[in-house]
């Protein structure tokens, strides 16, 4: 720092420009006044720095503190010759400019810096709110992953307890087959030790019986040996006698009676009438015997009629009445099929019914599908409905009875064609006997048979309608086919039929088991208790029963009335329901490996 004062004095008035020298000064002044602001600011410095140092140093209250007079003095010279400055007060003006200029770009820089402040705050806040958010997500993850996690081992522990409990029923059931099996196995130890105790005891008995007779006989044998002697020789004599007073009489009438015409023509005569007789009633009676089969009596094809003979009808008289008076029921009581097959088979038995009333010739009809779908049932529904009699046969009938197979076939008919109500003829199996003639293994009595068919069914009737049953129709001769006024397809059952089965099967033959069957003179059957096996559990039954017939749906719950009969207190549970079912399911499945099917 250079003194005010010096520097004037080395500076003469003529030598530059006024104007320039003011400014020079004033720049000088401003220099000098900035020199004497920082010499004063280093003084107050260092005295404020002395006072933290002796504040720590805490001396003693008269003591003087120590501080650098230095910068004050020159403070106080450097006002001193501002004073003597022409251009004092624009250099202190200028000075207080720089001074507001720096202070506002000092509060500039402070308020750039709150701005910045204010920013790295609020960029902070976002990054922590997307921490924050991150981190609720990996929560809510983590919660969800722990929550199916715990529903993961519920199910598991679930499963296992339903597997553990199945378990304990099997081991449960399989101990009490074992218990029973060894209860049957004492009893009938038990039994054949009573047995052979009591044939023991009448072996002896008899033995001794025998000894003792022996001993009797041995005892009283002279006395038997006479008895028999005297009544050989009574019944000798008495023979002898009888013999002679024998040929006496029948000589003396031998005698007479040749010596007699009168007599000896008689006798001829009565013998000759006689013999006649049971010629002519021989053969009345054949004839009789014919035209009563003809009329009433029961082909010997046929294995099932609702025809009554007269004596049925005199032992019943009101249900003969009733049969009588027409149809009764509906064709389709008890047929559980489709909705579409449904109305076709209802439509049939109204078009038969009024075929029947109205005198029409009848329409034969081809039932043809799988085995044990209702075919022969519904046959039987639609004569009852009809007011018309059925009569059953099978093709696999025909073939043994050789050539006595035309005679039985036109006696079949002849017997239908006397009905009043009019019949149903069933054959069922049709393919059996009615296939194609073209075959070389078809033999020469199976080729009559069929042809004395085809000749009985050529033309229509109003007697008898002819409904065939077969599982496979391809086979049936071409003439057939041509006889046939109706083919019905009969399918398998779906989901709701098989539903509607199971539930009809399980109410007729598990709950209302006792209530259709006759009780006898020992009682009825058992009743049936049924424990834990609902509506809905028989419904997911008839679900898994896919590709099963009618026929396997009514054995199945027939096997589960088996199952409950099996049991000492006639007890129908879920794991006998399951047992059958699996077993039948197992049955099915081999069956269509059998077969070829899936």
């Amino acid at each position: 720092m250079w003194p005010f004062g010096k520097k004037a004095e080395d500076e003469t008035p003529g030598t530059a420009n006024p104007a320039s020298a003011g400014e020079d000064a004033a720049k000088k002044a401003a220099a000098a006044v900035m020199g004497a602001a920082s010499d004063a600011e280093s003084a107050a410095g260092s005295i404020f720095k002395d006072e933290a140092k002796d504040e720590a140093a805490k001396p003693e209250p008269g003591a003087m503190r120590g501080f650098d007079p230095t910068a004050l003095e020159r403070a106080a010279k450097a006002a001193r010759e501002l004073q003597d400055l022409k251009f004092a007060p624009e250099a202190i003006n200028i000075a207080k400019l720089k001074e507001e200029r720096r202070g506002k770009q000092a509060d500039a820089e402070a308020e750039s810096m709150k701005a910045r402040q204010k920013a790295f705050e609020v960029e902070q806040s976002r990054v922590q709110e997307q921490e924050r958010r991150q981190t609720l997500q990996q929560d809510h993850k983590l919660k969800q992953e722990q929550a199916y996690y715990q529903d993961q081992l519920a199910r598991k522990r679930h499963q296992d307890e339903l597997n553990a409990q199945r378990a304990m029923k099997e081991q449960q059931l399989k101990r009490e087959e074992e218990f029973q099996l060894r209860v049957e196995g004492m009893k009938r130890q038990t039994a054949e030790y009573e047995a052979k105790l009591r044939k023991d005891t009448e072996r002896a008995r008899v033995e001794a019986e025998m000894a003792g007779k022996a001993d009797q006989e041995r005892k009283n044998w002279d006395l038997h040996m006479q008895r028999s002697q005297m009544q050989a020789k009574e019944m000798r004599t008495t023979v002898l006698e009888s013999v002679r007073e024998s040929g006496r009489i029948i000589g003396d009438g031998v005698n007479g009676f040749l010596h007699d015409r009168e007599k000896l023509g008689t006798t001829v005569g009565l013998f000759t009438m006689l013999a006649v007789g049971i010629y002519g009633a021989r053969v009345g009676t054949g004839v009789l015997g014919r035209y009563v089969e003809a009329r009433m009596g029961k082909p010997p094809l046929v294995r099932e009629t609702s025809r009554r003979s007269p004596l049925e009808t005199i032992r019943s008289p009101i249900s003969s009445i009733r049969r009588l008076a027409g149809g009764s029921g509906n064709a389709l009581d008890g047929v559980v099929v489709e909705p579409k097959l449904q109305d076709r088979l209802s439509t049939l038995a109204v078009t038969t019914r009024n075929t029947k009333n109205n005198g029409a010739p009848y329409r034969h009809a081809m039932l043809h599908g799988p085995p044990g779908t209702g075919k022969t049932l519904f046959a039987k529904k639609l004569a009852q409905a009809s007011g018309m009699d059925y009569a059953i046969l099978t093709g696999g009938d025909i073939a043994p009875l050789g050539r006595e197979a035309v005679t039985e076939m036109h006696k079949l008919f002849d017997w239908a064609n006397t009905s009043r109500r009019g019949v149903v003829v069933f054959i069922d199996e049709a393919d059996a006997f009615l296939r194609k003639r073209t075959e070389s293994n078809l033999s020469e009595d199976a080729r009559n048979a069929l042809n004395a068919f085809l000749y009985r069914t050529g033309t229509e009737s109003k007697n008898f309608m002819v409904v065939y049953a077969t599982n496979e129709p391809e086979q049936l001769d071409w003439a057939i086919n041509d006889r046939t006024d109706e083919l019905v397809p009969f399918t398998l059952p779906g989901p709701a039929e098989r539903e509607t089965m199971l539930k009809m099967y399980f109410d007729k033959l598990i709950v209302n088991n006792t209530k259709s069957a006759s009780t006898g003179m020992f009682g009825g059957p058992k009743q049936i208790t049924v424990d834990g096996v609902d509506d809905a559990q028989l419904t997911a039954i008839a679900q898994k029963l896919n590709g099963f017939s009618g026929r396997e749906i009514s054995k199945l719950v027939i096997g589960w009335q088996a199952a409950a009969y099996g049991t000492s207190d006639a007890v129908l549970n879920k794991a006998l329901v399951d047992r059958v079912l699996d077993n039948s399911l197992e049955q099915h499945m081999t069956k269509m490996k059998w077969e070829g099917r899936d």
